[in-house]
């Protein structure tokens, strides 16, 4: 008979059971998504997201965000103000005690407060950030008094009391991050600044200032918007040709939700659409956008039939096809949101896609009706990027049809020997100088090197059939295995590290541009799974007596030498690209995943990243050279 040891016994007291706000603090990535920086701001959505309720609730209108010279952020709102007094289910307790500290407690459960609509869904936003917080203050102003209530790692220091008088109602609430959870609390200005303009844009008429209090990084800004989304769609646009003068918009109440529609079109090849429900940016889509795209799709089609600008022997235009230079904003408001997830990524109430997709169809066929000029450039638009399609889809079957990688790619990529795609990693080289010592240099059985000869094809600038065309590129698709266009699809990438690799000059910076634009555009799922990395080779070889020093900054370099000792001698090298280095020393610096440095490339804001690809790799001239002109001042050393 077999025996059970009493290491493997599984008993009643093996059940651990959390309490108050324990689960968060235990599990925080379950209600925040991660606990870096992404996290880290997380706190400060879910803060000013109660706020924005308030504003869709037609109460706030002013909303003041505030990094704190100690490192706290403070969210000040004048909305109603947290209730105060002892909820009937807890008559001891202040509801905003309970509120503060309770799970699953908040006033968006199907009560009276948010009959408009709420970004918050589960009562866990607010408790979830006063767990993850080393110190938390709130103040309510209500009833003509000041409330407050002090809170450390989550516990209440005291009970609510009152502290003075007020004028006017509204919350603040201040917290200073836990960083033995939280891995940073260095808030970044910049990100949460586009952050809030964008919820300025979804509320009009809503006042959001950023204030940033840290010594030495003093700034502030302010967003106030009364076009809403049609200012939104204005900027998203703003350095790009436009084939229509004004966007066409739409708002409309249906049933119990608000739909909200902004679209113009421009003569850019790539898609962008930002899709909104009470307030929350829902990245992955969901119901509102799937509505959103069958409208469009039909309409656009229906509407070239009837102008007879699609012929009878012309097939439909295809979702693919109506979405090229497409510039768009979607926001829907309704009472009972039903998302996925706590970080409410996607939208799933099925009523609001019939919603949506019967307004954009009024909406757009009017628009094209009143503006046949502009209907037409669309259309012809749409036509150019079918023909695009097809051309393309034709390339890739011969990309296909290709039957082996050393075949596709004879002496261009040296493969590694291992088949597990998690443990593999493929350095994108400039240059065969450099592609050559990298290949030397690295580690055969995990490591992989694609030479690629000059600058890529500017991407932003090409339809995909032009770049299926670029030998460059097809060898950079082939060597990932991920296909590219609407066969893309990540199951059979053969790398889980892709890491750029170029000199640390002028040109490398732009090879360097020009892959990130390629990635960003067409392969932009590889940067948010967190496979894009950019390598970091030195800049200087510093040669004391017979030891090599390496270091990567101007301010490295100056830094070392100080601390030389009297009468040391050094000599000085700064490498002009990495051909100039032996594969020794590439692999110590640069490919040695014991001593290098990589630096995983992020999407921290895709509105952001966005404007900036297409400011800098577009047609426009100006708003590139007025970047340049304002930008130039911090540059201390130009390779030219």
């Amino acid at each position: 008979m077999a025996t059970v040891s009493k290491a493997s016994e599984y008993t009643a007291k093996d059940i651990e059971i959390l309490e108050g706000l324990e689960p968060v603090r235990k599990r925080p990535g379950m209600y925040i998504g991660s606990t870096d920086i992404r996290g880290l701001h997380h706190l400060v959505y879910e803060v000013v997201d109660n706020a924005i309720d308030e504003a869709m609730a037609g109460i706030c209108d002013r909303i003041i965000i505030t990094i704190n010279a100690d490192g706290s952020l403070s969210v000040d709102d004048n909305g109603r103000g947290i209730p105060v007094e002892p909820h009937a289910k807890m008559p001891n307790t202040s509801t905003l005690e309970i509120v503060m500290t309770t799970l699953h407690a908040g006033g968006k459960f199907g009560g009276d407060g948010y009959k408009q609509g709420s970004s918050g869904l589960h009562g866990v936003g607010v408790s979830a950030v006063n767990a993850l917080s080393a110190y938390c203050r709130v103040e309510v102003r209500r009833n003509h008094k000041l409330y407050m209530q002090e809170y450390h790692h989550g516990v209440p220091s005291a009970p609510v009391k009152p502290i003075g008088s007020a004028t006017g109602t509204g919350t603040k609430v201040t917290f200073l991050p836990d960083l033995a959870i939280m891995e940073t609390g260095d808030f970044q200005f910049d990100t949460l600044a586009e952050r809030f303009r964008e919820m300025a844009y979804l509320n009009r008429e809503v006042t959001i200032k950023v204030i940033d209090e840290r010594p030495d990084r003093e700034q502030d800004a302010t967003f106030y918007f009364d076009g809403g989304l049609r200012s939104f769609v204005r900027h998203l646009n703003k350095n790009r040709n436009v084939l229509m003068a004004r966007p066409a918009y739409v708002e409309r109440k249906v049933d119990k939700s608000i739909i909200e529609v902004a679209l113009q079109y421009n003569d850019n090849y790539s898609e962008t659409v930002y899709s909104f429900a009470n307030g929350i940016n829902t990245v992955d889509g969901g119901s509102h956008v799937t509505g959103f795209r069958a409208a469009l799709t039909r309409t656009l089609n229906e509407y070239g039939r009837k102008a007879n600008l699609l012929k009878e022997a012309d097939a439909n235009l295809t979702g693919d096809d109506v979405r090229e230079g497409l510039t768009a904003a979607i926001s829907v408001k309704l009472p009972e949101a039903q998302f996925e997830g706590q970080t409410k990524g996607k939208l799933n109430n099925a009523e609001v896609r019939t919603q949506t997709e019967m307004v954009v169809t009024e909406m757009l066929a009017k628009y094209l009706e009143e503006t046949p000029s502009e209907g037409k450039r669309i259309i012809e638009k749409c036509l150019g990027a079918a023909r695009a399609r097809d051309a393309a889809r034709r390339a890739r079957e011969l990309v296909r049809r290709k039957d082996s990688l050393d075949s596709t790619l004879p002496g261009k990529l040296a493969d590694c020997s291992e088949r597990s795609p998690q443990r593999c990693e493929l350095y994108l080289v400039e240059g065969d100088s450099a592609g050559g010592s990298a290949k030397q240099g690295r580690d055969r059985h995990f490591q992989a090197i694609l030479p690629l000869r000059g600058k890529i094809l500017n991407v932003e600038r090409a339809r995909l059939d032009r770049m299926l065309a670029s030998e460059q590129i097809t060898n950079i698709v082939t060597a990932l295995g991920t296909s590219i266009g609407d066969t893309f699809s990540t199951d059979k990438l053969r790398y889980w590290r892709i890491i750029l690799m170029t000199d640390a000059d002028v040109d490398g910076s732009h090879i360097r541009t020009l892959l990130l634009t390629f990635f960003f555009r067409h392969m932009e799922k590889l940067i948010t799974d967190g496979h894009l990395y950019i390598a970091q080779p030195p800049l200087y070889r510093i040669q004391v007596g017979k030891q090599r020093h390496y270091v990567y900054s101007d301010q490295e370099r100056d830094e070392f030498l100080a601390r030389l000792a009297p009468g040391k001698n050094a000599a000085v090298n700064r490498y002009k690209g990495l051909g100039e280095m032996d594969p020794e020393e590439l692999w110590e610096t640069t490919m040695n995943p014991a001593s290098r440095t990589l630096l995983q490339v992020t999407i921290e804001d895709a509105i952001k990243a966005d404007e900036t690809f297409s400011m800098l790799m577009g047609d426009e001239v100006m708003p590139r050279k007025r970047f340049i002109e304002s930008h130039a001042q911090h540059v201390k050393n130009l390779d030219v």
